[in-house]
């Protein structure tokens, strides 16, 4: 029978017992912090990338090789690689460290430490100073550990993408900055001679691009000791509260230590495969990095470019602020269109033909005599093909992080992702220039046996992309 009261029962019938849970409101971005953070990530590209455009020159000019140029690419590779293999014997240390007495302290000891081996390496005159110079750089260098634990503490579920789709920019700027510097202000003695003619530039011809990468490093190092926050939960001062962190309201921070994970509980499927994906990629990016300028100051007889200094610089440059504007642009509509591994995919697949265009630039600079339109066009898609692989960095952060159960996990899983990607770039310089070396001097698959060797790790790397989960897990459910 019915009653007045019918379509009220119907409508309570059919009304979910539970409410549906409302997405939860996007957090705004602390952009000063995330500002300052990202101002101080710019150390480790510039500190590792503004030799690059003089490293090879300057191994010629230290007469080490006994002017056998097919030579210059084991010790440019040893110097390349001892950066790295110093980070990787303290980042986690660095980290661990970090967490005890806080972000701040351990963030100012290696910018200090950067500084100062960046001016011993520009005073060098012997292979042995540029090991040592170079190694110090490395051993108090923990800070990129520390920084992506920090990003980690200042976001949430809701804006972590829009956070670490900052880092690939950053490097790009970094990679855009610190291969400038070292081009353009290399050798100043030839370039300006009435300015730097004093003797000490005949001296130390590569003490100017050192001291000027330094200073921009102080600057940082000044600006963060006064404006930064500190973000471990145990050394905070109160007037850092959750608004500031980034946090909502309803979530609160751990206030002990991540020192007391086990590393037993980390080493879980769902936090190693990012880890391995982001070392592989790390070993594969930093041996075309370190391969492209060597390639470049080949001479053209050995089936390189030939190019100088100032060349090398420019170039590297402007492919570090094409893949940094292409990053700030087009990364976070890529990741909401196609989904985190889907781009990841796509970028480690264009490494193949990364490695495919190098030696086809060769045959062409031989085949024409010098460097044409054609090969400037080829240099222009090797351009293109550096920014799809860029992205990859964006996208592999994202799962590392995601990888956490809990904030007070962030730590120890930055930590054991930055040394298994400082492990991977300390072997990568030295083994990619030497293979480049042996490739050439042995000819062997006509000087190209290098670029087939990594064609087979990024197929590697490719398969391991393919166990990476298919959506990013929320960290705050």
């Amino acid at each position: 029978m019915d009653t007045p009261n019918s379509p009220r029962m119907i409508a309570s019938e059919t009304t979910p017992l539970v409410p549906a849970e409302a997405p939860k409101p996007k957090t705004p971005l602390p952009k000063l912090q995330l500002g300052i953070l990202m101002t101080l990530q710019l150390a480790e590209p510039i500190a590792s990338t503004s030799i690059f455009p003089y490293i090879n020159q300057l191994i010629r000019e230290l007469g080490i090789t006994g002017g056998d140029d097919a030579a210059v690419g084991y010790y440019a590779g040893i110097i390349e690689s001892l950066f790295f293999v110093g980070q990787a014997l303290t980042v986690l240390r660095w980290t661990r460290l970090s967490d005890r007495i806080g972000r701040k302290p351990v963030l100012v000891i290696g910018l200090l430490g950067t500084c100062i081996s960046m001016l011993c390496f520009g005073l060098s005159t012997t292979f042995w100073s540029l090991v040592i110079s170079r190694c110090m750089c490395g051993f108090l260098n923990g800070n990129i550990g520390v920084m992506k634990t920090m990003m980690g503490e200042l976001t949430d579920s809701t804006n972590m993408a829009q956070a670490f789709s900052l880092i690939p920019i950053i490097w790009s700027l970094g990679g855009f900055v610190g291969p400038l510097i070292g081009g353009t202000l290399a050798r100043p003695q030839d370039h300006w001679p009435t300015l730097f003619a004093n003797p000490f530039w005949e001296k130390y011809p590569y003490f100017l691009p050192c001291a000027v990468a330094a200073c921009l490093l102080f600057l940082a190092l000044f600006m963060m000791v006064f404006l930064l926050e500190e973000t471990l939960s145990t050394k905070r001062r109160p007037k850092l509260t959750s608004v500031t962190l980034s946090v909502p309201s309803g979530e609160s921070l751990p206030q002990h230590s991540r020192g007391d994970m086990s590393w037993r509980s980390l080493l879980t499927p769902s936090i190693v495969i990012p880890i391995a994906n982001y070392a592989m990629f790390a070993f594969l990016d930093v041996s075309r990095r370190v391969l492209v300028p060597l390639f470049f100051s080949t001479p053209i007889y050995l089936g390189g470019l030939g190019f100088d200094p100032s060349s090398i610089g420019s170039w590297l440059a402007l492919f570090g602020i094409m893949d940094g504007a292409f990053q700030a642009l087009l990364f976070a509509k890529l990741v909401d269109w196609l989904g985190p591994k889907r781009l990841f995919l796509m970028s480690v697949s264009s490494y193949v033909a990364l490695m495919v265009v190098l030696p086809i630039m060769s045959w062409l600079v031989r085949a024409r005599g010098g460097v044409d339109y054609i090969v400037t066009l080829a240099l222009l898609c090797q351009l293109v093909l550096t920014v799809i692989w860029g992205m990859g960095f964006g996208t592999v952060f994202m799962f590392i992080t995601a990888s956490a159960p809990t904030k007070n996990a962030l730590g120890a899983i930055n930590g054991l992702g930055q040394t298994s990607a400082s492990m991977a770039r300390a072997f990568g310089p030295a083994l990619a220039t030497s293979l480049f070396a042996a490739s050439k001097e042995y000819n062997l698959l006509g000087g190209n046996a290098v670029f087939a060797i990594l064609l087979v790790l990024a197929g590697t790397l490719r398969w391991l992309g393919s166990r990476l989960p298919d959506e990013i897990q929320d960290r705050d459910e």
